[in-house]
């Protein structure tokens, strides 16, 4: 990626997608402009649970992508000093035994670091769990990465290297002889080679803007955040209708799933409620107190699966929308610069173009 002229590109959104896109763009040469109207962490990211994994539930195909992603992550360590990542382990016990075990003999076979566990090691490996399972699954190379705090970090670093970061809403995208020229935000336009829309829940409507529709669901998922507290989570659980982690700063923090669970007719007592059935499952956590919920709304498209690709029919637009976009985010900044700044495609994102979805 040497001896060009720096190409500009306007990132949209600064979420943790954003973010990465930025920031490997920053790092190639590229002249960088990222636009936020939430400011570094983007909306989604902050009410992530944040769990870096290849877990259960996804074909090959996807477990490969995520796979990278993970590894990934290791190298953007590296690459940016600072960046709040664990790699905790992930204990599961949220599946009948029969699919624990078919979950384990698939992901096995695929190369997952797979380890099964009896009660004693279960409680080994979190000593403060009230119940122990009989049987769960546990994978050391799982983690997570602190999400409003990784994308500030990374947005820091970008604008080290050069990239430009402004608040501001983005109005529409401007086009020319079926170009996407750059954008209008807040009654500015800033013009572009490149426009990369990476807005999350907000990405439809900018699209919109350039005929081009993102067909993106967006659940909502509430998710509970403790005071602060002593250590007594090691990494993740993820018990039935209960996962939970401790950050960095010492919150437990729980969905009824990772995604964050339906909030129901009244979210304070479904928070509630919630927060009771983890203080529970805890030894030691009779001064554990809820200190607030959130309810992220997940962009989540349509078959499930991320947007990663070249908008067909409409020059210069990159779209990258997906949820497990704190597992995938440092995998598609790499390949999207690389396709944005060299054109080159890469085969693990083949299955994840926009076009997928044309009739």
């Amino acid at each position: 990626m040497e001896n060009r002229v720096a190409k500009q590109v306007v990132v949209v959104g600064a979420g943790i997608i954003g973010a990465s896109i930025a920031w490997h763009l920053a790092k190639a040469g590229a002249r960088v402009t990222v636009i936020s109207e939430s400011g570094a962490g983007g909306v989604a990211t902050p009410n992530s649970f944040a769990w870096i994994n290849a877990s259960w539930g996804n074909p090959e195909v996807y477990f490969q992508l995520r796979i990278r992603a993970m590894a990934e992550w290791k190298r953007l360590a590296k690459d940016v000093p600072g960046l709040p990542l664990a790699w905790c382990g992930g204990l599961c016990f949220d599946l009948p035994p029969d699919r624990l075990e078919a979950y384990a003999a698939e992901h096995s076979s695929w190369g997952y670091g797979i380890e099964r566990v009896d009660a004693k090691r279960a409680g080994q490996i979190e000593p403060n769990l009230v119940e122990p399972p009989d049987l769960a699954l546990y994978v050391a190379e799982e983690g997570v990465a602190e999400p409003a705090a990784t994308a500030r970090v990374l947005l820091m670093d970008a604008e080290r290297l050069g990239a430009r970061v402004i608040l501001g809403a983005v109005n529409r995208l401007t086009l020319s002889g079926g170009k996407v020229t750059g954008v209008v935000a807040s009654g500015e336009t800033i013009g572009a080679e490149e426009v990369v829309v990476a807005a999350g829940a907000g990405a439809p409507a900018i699209a919109a803007t350039a005929g081009i529709k993102l067909p993106i669901k967006t659940p909502p998922g509430l998710i509970v955040h403790s005071h602060p507290y002593r250590r007594l989570l090691n990494g993740l659980v993820h018990a039935e209708k209960l996962h939970m982690r401790q950050t960095a700063e010492g919150r437990i923090i729980a969905g009824s799933d990772f995604a964050g669970g339906d909030p129901g007719e009244n979210p304070e007592a479904t928070a509630r409620d919630l927060f009771a059935v983890m203080k529970e499952a805890l030894q030691c956590a009779d001064g554990l107190e809820l200190d607030f919920h959130t309810v992220g709304y997940r962009p989540t498209p349509a078959d499930g699966f991320p947007i990663v690709s070249r908008a067909e029919g409409v020059g210069g637009l990159y779209i990258a929308v997906m949820h497990s976009g704190i597992t995938l985010a440092p995998a598609v900044g790499l390949f999207a610069t690389r396709e944005i700044l060299d054109g080159e495609s890469d085969g693990l994102l083949k299955p994840y173009a926009l076009s997928r979805f044309a009739q």
